[in-house]
């Protein structure tokens, strides 16, 4: 028996209007796969990058959009041992079907839910909870002691970073664009914020390390800052680009990162850090440890019905919205 689902689909990339609400079939699980009913939706920059089609390989059209849910599992595919109907999941990544009262998903991406977790907390925390923690444990590793900048420090990704570095000993410098933002910051543990509409954080990182420079520099913002990240480095230091909030980066001149300071940069991914199932369940336990400690608490969670999700894009690009979104069928 097959389920009717509501659901956000693009037949081209483009502004956010390109989305267009769709009530349609949805066939059983395939092998492999699990169907499940979505308690919340998580919302992420990367959405708008699908949106857009600006990465390297665009998905192909038309596609759906979302990849990070939380909900109940209501049907099982042939093969599938691992979940049962009735269990609470968690999943990031597979198939790009986020935005959608139900869906199927390749079990491999499914991850159970602790009993003691609100299931809005988990999809406000595990995309990018799951960032922060292959960003600071396993891209970077940041040890107590360690100074690093992270940018947009009082995002949905920063303000869990600027939890999860406090708790692990690292002085945190954040960039932020408002004086309220500011004062999220430091909530969430920030030592240092920069206000970048009225500071040169560059200068500003000069004057914080004494001219030593950071270790790390966590940048998820692209052309307005990569320069200057680099310049923000300590010799030997690294800088992760992992977004470009602000538009492409240029081409780097490779032989600079040696009069620099033999300087480090990466541009990893989630994709690339999770495809392990091993590693993926690892990664989850560590976070949702994390979580039950309360050493990383939710941001504000700003909510949206799933029928509001032109506005949701919309706020985001805008740069309206704070914490992390959620969406609620």
């Amino acid at each position: 028996m097959t389920t009717r689902t509501d659901t956000f689909r693009f037949s081209e990339f483009g502004p956010p209007d390109v989305l267009r609400q769709e009530s349609i079939e949805l066939a059983l699980p395939a092998a492999g796969e699990i169907q499940i009913r979505h308690l919340a939706i998580g919302v992420n920059y990367i959405d708008i990058y699908h949106r857009k089609g600006v990465f390297a390989a665009p998905l192909p059209l038309p596609s759906g959009l979302g990849v990070e849910g939380v909900g109940i599992v209501t049907a099982l595919g042939d093969g599938v041992k691992t979940f049962s109907v009735g269990d609470r999941v968690a999943y990031v990544g597979g198939p790009p079907n986020g935005y959608s009262t139900h869906r199927n998903l390749p079990a491999a991406r499914a991850l159970p839910v602790p009993d003691g977790l609100d299931g809005e907390t988990v999809a406000a925390l595990v995309f990018k909870g799951l960032t922060v923690e292959y960003l600071i444990h396993r891209c970077a590793p940041v040890a107590k002691g360690d100074v690093v900048l992270f940018h947009a420090a009082a995002g949905g990704v920063g303000s869990i970073a600027c939890q999860w570095l406090k708790h692990l000993g690292a002085t945190v410098i954040g960039t932020v664009g408002s004086e309220e933002k500011a004062r999220i910051a430091h909530a969430n543990g920030c030592d240092h914020t920069i206000v970048y509409t009225k500071e040169d954080f560059q200068a500003r990182v000069a004057e914080i390390t004494d001219g030593k420079g950071v270790r790390i520099v966590y940048d998820s913002v692209g052309a307005d800052t990569f320069a200057k990240s680099l310049d923000c480095l300590r010799p030997r230091g690294t800088l992760v680009s992992f977004g470009e909030a602000s538009g492409p980066i240029a081409a780097l001149n490779i032989a600079s990162l040696g009069a620099k300071g033999s300087l480090f940069v990466t541009r990893p991914s989630i994709a690339h850090y999770t495809a392990d199932r091993r590693e993926y369940e690892a990664a989850a336990s560590n976070l949702f440890g994390a979580i039950e400690a309360g050493i990383v608490k939710a941001p504000a969670i700003s909510r949206y019905r799933l029928s509001d999700a032109v506005r949701v894009h919309e706020d985001l690009e805008a740069r309206r919205t704070q914490g992390s979104i959620i969406l609620i069928p």
